[in-house]
C-alpha cells in the first residue's frame, strides 16, 4: 500500500531547480499569510493552483504525460489554464511581497522603479504581446514537428512546461487585474472579452485534433505508450480536451473578469467619458 502511494509522489524527473521555486513561493506565501488577513477562498485557490503544478510536473503523472496524447493534454490544460487562472485568482502578490524580509521588500520597490524595469514590465506584460504569445504556444506546441522535439529532448521538454506555465501566469493577471486602467495594463471591457478571443482557435486546433482519421503524434508510439488504448481513440480523447474543459476555463475567467468590472463600476473607479460638445450652428 505504502510503495503504491509512494510510486505517485515520487517525481518521474526530479528537478531541484523545480522544487528550489516550488519551496520558496510556498515558503513566501505561508509568511505573508500569516502577516496578512487573507480570506480562506483566496488560500484554497492559491493552494489548489500550487498542488496541480507540483501534480502535473513533479510526481508520477508526468510519465503518463510522457507517454499518452491524451495525458499529455491533460497535464498542459492544468499548467496553462486551470492552474494559473486559481493562482492569480488567489491574488497572492501582496501576500508573496509581505512574505520578503523587509530589507528584500524595499530593494523589489526600488528596482521596480527603475528605467530598466519599466522598459521590462512594458514589452514583457504587453497586453497584445502577452495575448498573442499565450495562444501561440498552445499552437507551437501542437505542431507534430515541434511536439516530436520537446519528447525526444528533456531540456526543450521542461522549456515546454514553463513556458506554458508563464504564459498563463502573466495572461490571467492582466485578465484578472482588479485595478482600474491606469495603473492596470488592460481595460476592464477587453478582460472580459479577451478569453472568447484566445479561446476561438483553441477550439479549432482541438475539433482538427478531435476529428482527425490519422495518427498525428506517432511520437507517443516511439516512446511507448501507457495504455493499451486505440491510437485515434487517445487522440479524440485529447482533442475533446482541449476543446471543452480548456474552454470551459476561459469562461470562467471571463466571468471572473466580468465580476471584477462590474465591482469597478459599483464603487466608481471606471474612468468617465468626458461629455461631447457640439459646436454651436450659425443661426442657432
Amino acid at each position: 500500500m505504502l510503495d503504491g502511494v509512494l510510486k505517485w509522489i515520487v517525481p518521474w524527473e526530479f528537478s531541484w531547480i523545480f522544487l528550489a521555486v516550488f519551496v520558496t513561493t510556498a515558503w513566501l506565501y505561508v509568511r505573508g499569510s500569516r502577516r496578512l488577513r487573507v480570506p480562506m477562498e483566496r488560500r484554497a485557490a492559491f493552494w489548489a493552483g500550487m498542488a496541480m503544478v507540483y501534480i502535473a510536473l513533479h510526481t508520477y503523472f508526468d510519465y503518463f504525460a510522457e507517454h499518452e496524447f491524451f495525458m499529455h493534454r491533460i497535464q498542459q490544460v492544468l499548467l496553462h489554464h486551470l492552474a494559473p487562472l486559481l493562482l492569480i485568482a488567489a491574488y497572492p502578490a501582496t501576500a508573496l511581497r509581505a512574505g520578503l524580509p523587509l530589507a528584500w521588500r524595499v530593494r523589489l520597490r526600488r528596482a521596480q522603479r527603475s528605467s530598466p524595469w519599466r522598459v521590462f514590465a512594458a514589452l514583457a506584460f504587453n497586453p497584445v504581446f502577452v495575448t498573442v504569445f499565450f495562444v501561440a504556444l498552445i499552437l507551437v506546441w501542437l505542431i507534430p514537428d515541434m511536439q516530436t522535439l520537446a519528447m525526444l529532448d528533456w531540456r526543450i521538454y521542461r522549456a515546454m512546461n514553463w513556458s506554458m506555465v508563464l504564459s498563463g501566469l502573466s495572461y490571467w493577471w492582466l485578465v484578472l487585474d482588479h485595478r482600474p486602467k491606469p495603473p492596470g495594463r488592460m481595460a476592464p471591457g477587453w478582460r472580459v472579452l479577451s478569453p472568447g478571443i484566445t479561446m476561438t482557435p483553441q477550439i479549432v486546433a482541438g475539433a482538427i485534433v478531435t476529428f482527425s482519421k490519422t495518427d498525428l503524434y506517432p511520437i507517443f508510439e516511439i516512446c511507448g505508450r501507457a495504455f493499451t488504448l486505440n491510437v485515434l481513440t487517445g487522440q479524440l480523447i485529447g482533442g475533446v480536451i482541449m476543446w471543452v474543459p480548456a474552454a470551459m476555463i476561459e469562461s470562467a475567467g471571463g466571468l471572473l473578469a466580468l465580476r471584477q468590472w462590474l465591482r469597478l463600476s459599483r464603487n466608481g473607479r471606471l474612468p468617465r467619458r468626458a461629455p461631447v460638445r457640439r459646436r454651436a450652428t450659425a443661426g442657432q
